[in-house]
């Protein structure tokens, strides 16, 4: 067998399985697009998901020509919606006043959790 064979083989069986990779990307992208889509009525959902089955290439094209736009709005929308969640989350937990990292600290060294110069530690830190 010759190398340059051989190495097109290879190259073509790169290629076949990066494309699948890709189409198999876009379906799962449609796929969760048709979910999180709230004005699609359920009917219209269920006609998408039918023809992805048996006319999946060309409905993927379809449905990038007619819905891209919905979609990347979507996408914008939730990812906008996850970073706000996340903030909040962040702002309220992760950021106790130094009052409250103080009487936390107050509350385990009176519960013998810690020891005082661990408290001194904790109380000169918050001061910072």
């Amino acid at each position: 067998m010759n190398f340059w064979e051989n190495f097109w083989d290879i190259f073509w069986w790169f290629f076949i399985a990066s494309v699948f990779a890709a189409y198999l990307f876009g379906i799962f992208a449609i796929i969760g697009d048709l979910f999180r889509d709230h004005s699609l009525s359920g009917w219209w959902k269920a006609v998408w998901i039918l023809f992805l089955c048996f006319l999946p290439f060309v409905t993927l094209l379809v449905y990038l020509a007619a819905r891209g736009d919905g979609m990347a709005e979507r996408s914008v929308e939730r990812a906008r919606r996850d970073q706000d969640a996340a903030d909040t989350y962040i702002h309220k937990d992760a950021a106790a006043s130094p009052s409250e990292e103080i009487s936390r600290a107050k509350a385990l060294l009176d519960a013998g959790t810690i020891s005082a110069e661990e408290f001194e530690r904790i109380k000169s830190r918050v001061r910072i």
